[in-house]
């Protein structure tokens, strides 16, 4: 007898991410680190983030967080995204503890990514 090792939430992010993809000519950041590669795009516009989207390399539980990451944010604040946190995440997708560091890396991204979209720069590479 096996254990499913994804909840039905990761599933269905993983299965459907309407979020993957690039964006044109937008704030970006971009983590790789510990065999994880996440990209983040997005455009905002008076404040508030228009369009949210995702390339990343990693496991389905990445790939579900990004994609989760995206569903939540996008139409927000761009003041949000400092207060964006991987533990909701980490519960709410019934994510492993053993996997909290790749989650982490998310929270990375989005940090510098509201940052870029603060400071108006184009992307940042953040490497180990």
């Amino acid at each position: 007898m096996s254990i499913d090792p994804y909840s039905a939430e990761v599933r269905r992010l993983f299965a459907n991410p309407r979020h993957a993809g690039d964006l044109g000519d937008v704030a970006e950041a971009y983590v790789d680190e510990q065999g994880i590669r996440i990209r983040l795009f997005a455009s905002a516009k008076a404040g508030k983030i228009e369009s949210l989207r995702f390339r990343a390399w990693g496991c389905p539980h990445v790939i579900a967080a990004c994609e989760a990451f995206c569903e939540t944010y996008e139409g927000r604040a761009i003041g949000d995204l400092t207060a964006f946190s991987a533990h909701e995440l980490l519960r709410s997708l019934s994510i492993p503890v053993k996997k909290t560091g790749r989650i982490l890396i998310l929270e990375d991204a989005v940090r510098s990514l509201g940052q870029n979209i603060r400071d108006g720069s184009c992307q940042i590479l953040l490497r180990d």
